[in-house]
């Protein structure tokens, strides 16, 4: 059995879909894995680090992926690359097939097996597979990280023999992984937090992290069965601007993070809202590539609007690759070792398990998703 790990192509990804444990580990086993080289490079895992793991170090990708059963990746192939894709293989990746089909279809067509991460359901099960929470918790990090730096006062209350210096005031929109990982991040900063979420269920949550939970008027049920926020009726919108519409002004910085799965991002910051806001505010949207939570947002671009800074962030956790690459190759492994039937060395799938029948997008030359799973 050969497993392939090619390099990212896309611009801006930094991540490889193995470290140098998962290597050994798979390589240990009696399977053979092939890594393109400088595949780890910008995650601080040299060529070396895989070879001592085991790992054969190939030049291209063609050459990676030729006659693997596996290939595993953190992104989409391009067109150029699924064109190359061993027939009858098994892909295991992001595919961000919600917002586009146009990789899954080409994977279809390919005639490979694929198994799109983003759909993993969230069971107990699934947990140590799940590399959405790892790299949205990476995330939430950067997000207060990179807006404190640019923010151009002191985050953490101070008194001086000048004074005192009020702490930042920082709200959080959206207490999945992402914005609870940021709550977290933000208090340790010293910030004074306030987090929101049209999940009423999660204010535990927000509060035992040291935060303020913002009640606003009766919202109606706002969770799916699967633990994901839904889209609001037009009352409950209503209500939730009024209560955002209060805090804004004596707000520094607000880290945004609310998606809905399948459809754009929620308009939570309307451009009244900005108007409102005290100069040099920064916001963070980790919503941009779905559209954005702020008004203005613009994904991958940093712009400045009725003089808040709002950064559109395009891949928070690739920029933290180095934490980002061991996590998600750990997800992978994790997800991969029950699809291997250890004794014969061959791919063992049982698709009527909920995770691989949930996580499954295209098999047999099909795409079994349309535009609304």
């Amino acid at each position: 059995m050969k497993i392939a790990i090619p390099k990212e192509s896309v611009d801006g990804e930094f991540r490889v879909a193995a470290s140098q444990d998962t290597v050994k580990k798979l390589t240990g086993m009696g399977i053979s894995v092939a890594v393109q080289k400088s595949a780890g490079a910008a995650s601080e895992i040299s060529d070396e680090m895989f070879r001592e793991a085991g790992a054969v170090l190939t030049e291209d990708f063609k050459t990676t992926v030729e006659s693997a059963d596996i290939v595993l990746k953190v992104l989409p192939p391009s067109a150029s690359e699924t064109e190359t894709l061993p027939k009858g293989s098994c892909l295991v990746c992001l595919m961000n097939a919600r917002s586009d089909l146009t990789a899954a279809k080409a994977v279809a067509k390919a005639g490979v097996t694929c198994f799109a991460m983003e759909f993993l359901p969230r069971i107990s099960r699934a947990q140590n597979m799940d590399v959405l929470s790892s790299q949205s918790n990476l995330a939430g990090y950067k997000a207060v990280i990179e807006a404190v730096s640019a923010y151009k006062k002191a985050v953490p209350m101070m008194m001086t023999a000048a004074g005192m210096i009020s702490p930042a005031q920082v709200l959080v929109l959206g207490a999945g992984v992402a914005g609870l990982q940021a709550i977290a991040t933000a208090k340790r900063l010293g910030a004074v937090v306030t987090a929101f979420d049209v999940r009423p269920s999660v204010k535990e949550q927000v509060e035992s992290l040291g935060a303020k939970f913002l009640e606003t008027a009766k919202i109606e049920q706002t969770e799916t069965t699967g633990g994901y926020a839904k889209e609001l009726d037009e009352q409950s919108k209503k209500n939730q601007e009024e209560a955002l519409m209060a805090i804004m002004p004596k707000t520094d910085i607000i880290i945004t993070t609310a998606l809905i799965p399948g459809k754009k991002a929620p308009l939570l910051i309307t451009e009244e809202m900005l108007k409102n806001m005290k100069s040099g505010s920064i916001v963070f949207d980790l919503a941009a590539e779905q559209g954005g939570n702020c008004y203005g947002t613009v994904y991958g671009k940093t712009k400045t609007l009725h003089g808040i800074k709002i950064f559109g962030q395009s891949n928070a956790a690739s920029e933290l690759c180095a934490a980002a690459s061991p996590l998600f190759a750990k997800n992978l492994y994790n997800f991969v070792l029950p699809m291997i039937n250890q004794e014969k060395m061959t791919l063992n799938i049982n698709f009527e398990d909920e995770i691989y029948k949930a996580s499954c997008i295209a098999k047999d030359g099909q795409l079994l998703i349309g535009e609304n799973k």
